[in-house]
């Protein structure tokens, strides 16, 4: 459905390069990267507003390059809702169907439909001072899907919005994908909302493409430190790496594979810590001592130093205190070896 061949967007300052990607009709694609990475970039350059400097942009077969925004059949909603102040809910749903060419009967068909699909008959002469920030996404997105668009682009949709709107907004989207079948692409710097609702991803990195795969494959198997780090994958080690044995700051790691390349992964959850022995036999263990304990909410980061690597792991506030962890506590830390990632 969507075909970027070499796309290369010139900026001031700042180039997206080279960009090759295909997301499948239908498919709920999630570009992924940090801020300022060519996320919007790339979202903007297929939507028609910002010119390509090289390369080719496909949609369905069709070459969309050159092509003005308003012939390319593709709807955009942006993090910051941008709905006209002195119109009406319906009124700025409406209001894309006069430069498309649809006919006013079949377009408030599947206006009324959106409105009911996503729940917003009750405001829909209202306007967007009086709503609330799940309320006016939720008029973008009937806007944007009003004009019948063969592929939807969303740009950092739930960033915006209070956390309590965020799971609502979530589930429209999961629903409006289901229903409409339609393509979407989303950008977002939130490797949970990827989980949520895409099938597959790519991550960016200042421009440049570093790995796309389906969000279990990126969450599972990361190509570079950099996506690794992002998918959360906090323990990335430097070693070396042969015949079954891992070897990085100063310990050794049996692996259940002869695997082979530059850096060990391990993500915090798959850490345990006890103050007692730990009896699993299957269990990597080194000897360490907890060097930090950082709250973050609900859970607290704990840094543990076992020779010259520091491993990190999550634990929360209940267990923490239960377990008496204290900064400077010896403690014994385990993990399974085939939960290590080696690349």
């Amino acid at each position: 459905m969507i075909q970027l061949d070499a796309l290369t967007v010139c900026l001031p300052g700042f180039t997206v390069q080279d960009i090759s990607l295909q997301v499948a009709a239908g498919e709920f694609f999630a570009l992924l990267g940090p801020t300022g990475s060519g996320k919007t970039v790339i979202l903007e350059a297929i939507a028609g507003l910002v010119k390509v400097t090289q390369g080719k942009i496909r949609v369905d077969g069709r070459d969309l390059t050159h092509l003005p925004p308003e012939r390319r059949r593709i709807g955009i909603v942006y993090q910051d809702y941008a709905l006209f102040p002195h119109l009406t809910v319906m009124e700025n749903i409406c209001f894309g169907l006069r430069y498309h060419g649809i006919d006013m009967v079949e377009g408030q068909q599947r206006i009324d439909h959106l409105i009911d699909l996503l729940e917003l008959s009750r405001i829909v002469q209202r306007k967007p001072l009086h709503l609330s920030g799940g309320e006016k996404q939720r008029v973008c997105l009937a806007r944007a899907l009003s004009v019948n668009p063969q592929v939807l682009l969303l740009d950092e949709p739930l960033s915006a919005l209070d956390p309590n709107f965020r799971d609502g907004i979530r589930r429209a989207l999961k629903d409006l994908h289901r229903e409409l079948g339609i393509t979407f692409m989303m950008v977002t710097h939130d490797f949970n909302e990827a989980l949520c609702l895409a099938d597959r991803v790519g991550v960016i990195r200042e421009g440049v493409m570093e790995q796309v795969g389906t969000t279990e494959e990126v969450f599972e198997q990361p190509a570079t430190p950099f996506v690794a780090n992002f998918v959360g994958m906090k323990n990335i080690f430097e070693g070396s790496f042969a015949h079954g044995l891992a070897e990085f700051g100063g310990l050794n790691c049996s692996l259940p594979t002869a695997n082979s390349g530059r850096y060990l992964a391990l993500r915090p959850e798959d850490i345990v810590l006890s103050k007692a022995p730990l009896p699993d036999a299957d269990c990597q263990v080194f000897s360490g001592e907890i060097a930090k304990i950082v709250p973050l909410g609900f859970v607290h980061e704990i840094s543990v130093r076992c020779q010259q690597t520091e491993f990190v792991t999550y634990l929360d506030r209940k267990n923490l205190f239960k377990r008496g962890f204290e900064v400077g506590d010896a403690v014994m830390l385990g993990f399974d070896p085939a939960a290590a990632h080696v690349f």
